[in-house]
């Protein structure tokens, strides 16, 4: 019986994973060397990131109960899973980076936000821009109405020191 028990929490702990995650990513990763998983380990190595080889039959209960069955059917094979309980985009970027340099990983579907996504939306996701680059993005496009208000008033500035400086010069004349 302790057996069973083992499996309930497991069962349990991978319920959890999947509803504190924000994305969580199905792999088949068949073909890979032990250096390889480990390298990938290391790319997924973040705050609230992890890759783990699961058993289909624990993943299977664990999606059941936390309401996604809808994956199941996406997920025959040996799968090794990405949980990320923070930035879905960082974590996608890594698995495709990983491809293309060696071609051997294959995405077979996910859960983005709750909602089960297709390997292409994964990818698509992968390929935004990182938070930093938006957030850089985002201050230039604010920052853009600022300088150019400066630039006017400048300007303005500028205009009227020459005029007044035309006035004094046709009072000194005169």
């Amino acid at each position: 019986m302790p057996n069973i028990e083992a499996k309930k929490k497991v069962v349990a702990e991978l319920q959890q994973k999947v509803e504190d995650a924000t994305l969580v990513v199905f792999t088949d990763y068949r073909g890979l060397t032990v250096d390889e998983m480990t390298e990938l380990r290391g790319k997924l190595r973040a705050p609230g990131v992890e890759y783990q080889v699961i058993k289909n039959t624990m993943m299977e209960f664990a999606l059941k109960n936390s309401g996604h069955e809808d994956v199941i059917e996406h997920i025959s094979g040996p799968n090794a899973v990405v949980f990320s309980k923070e930035d879905p985009v960082g974590p996608a970027k890594a698995v495709y980076e990983f491809i293309k340099q060696y071609k051997k990983l294959e995405v077979k579907v996910g859960v983005l936000e709750g909602q089960l996504v297709t390997a292409d939306k994964i990818k698509a996701l992968a390929d935004l821009p990182s938070k930093e680059v938006l957030v850089a993005q985002v201050l230039g496009t604010m920052q853009a109405p600022i300088n150019n208000l400066v630039y006017v008033l400048n300007a303005n500035l500028t205009g009227l020191v020459r005029a007044l400086d035309q006035i004094r010069e046709q009072k000194q004349a005169g």
